[in-house]
């Protein structure tokens, strides 16, 4: 069966993961991701793509965004890699690809699924045992969101301006969101989502996006459908 082209969908909350070819770096110092982010920026500009979380992990990167129009995310995703693969491969005298197949995209329920998609991003890197705290791994958006500084990749989404009045009320209830955590069954729920790619929200949610692209947006069911039953009339005796 073919497969189905990537879901896109305007103005709507994407989950992205991209990962290194056999799980091989694509950091390796800090060049490296300060040159990603600098594309990141210009990439999200240039084709209308608003970054609201991110992470750089030594051998991944995630991605929360909203794409203004159904081309301008694929199209984000491939300028970066025209800019930063090259000069990956020629800095650490490599050849070849950079990446493990296309990208992963999941598009996300906002009311339900916003702020955990943008907590799961952010601690993935102490998940991933590279840090103790998120305010110690420098390679995500997780200091723009608890105020320690401002990152200029980030456009902040409607919902984390809901969380407070003013920027100081608004990083205190992030930081509060993140000491919360996130449950097992959480992390569960958005890794299945971003390593399937199907959308992740409520079965209204997913009913209003299958109308709207006019395809489905949940897995086929497996197997061939039953056949119908059918009974045999016996004849009787006049």
């Amino acid at each position: 069966m073919a497969r189905l082209p990537r879901l896109v969908v305007p103005h709507q909350p994407h989950l992205i993961i991209q990962n290194g070819i056999d799980r091989q770096s694509v950091f390796r110092d800090d060049a490296d991701h300060t040159s990603f982010q600098r594309w990141l920026r210009e990439a999200a500009r240039q084709f209308k793509v608003a970054v609201h979380a991110y992470v750089l992990l030594p051998a991944q990167v995630q991605l929360l965004v909203s794409p203004s129009d159904e081309v301008g995310l694929g199209r984000m995703m491939q300028w970066i890699g025209r800019q930063y693969v090259p000069y990956f491969n020629a800095k650490y005298q490599r050849a070849g690809t950079l990446w493990q197949g296309r990208y992963r995209a999941t598009v996300v329920e906002p009311a339900q699924y916003f702020l955990a998609c943008s907590r799961y991003i952010e601690s993935e890197p102490v998940r991933a045992s590279l840090c103790v705290e998120p305010s110690q791994y420098p390679w995500s958006s997780y200091a723009h969101h608890a105020g320690i500084c401002p990152d200029p990749v980030i456009t902040d989404h409607a919902l984390y301006w809901g969380l407070g009045n003013t920027p100081f009320d608004r990083e205190a209830a992030y930081r509060s969101l993140m000491e919360q955590g996130l449950s097992t069954a959480e992390v569960k729920t958005l890794n299945d989502a971003a390593l399937k790619g199907w959308p992740l929200g409520s079965e209204q949610f997913k009913k209003e996006l299958q109308k709207q692209a006019s395809r489905r947006v949940e897995p086929a069911k497996r197997g061939r459908p039953a056949k119908p039953r059918t009974i045999d009339v016996q004849p009787t005796d006049s």
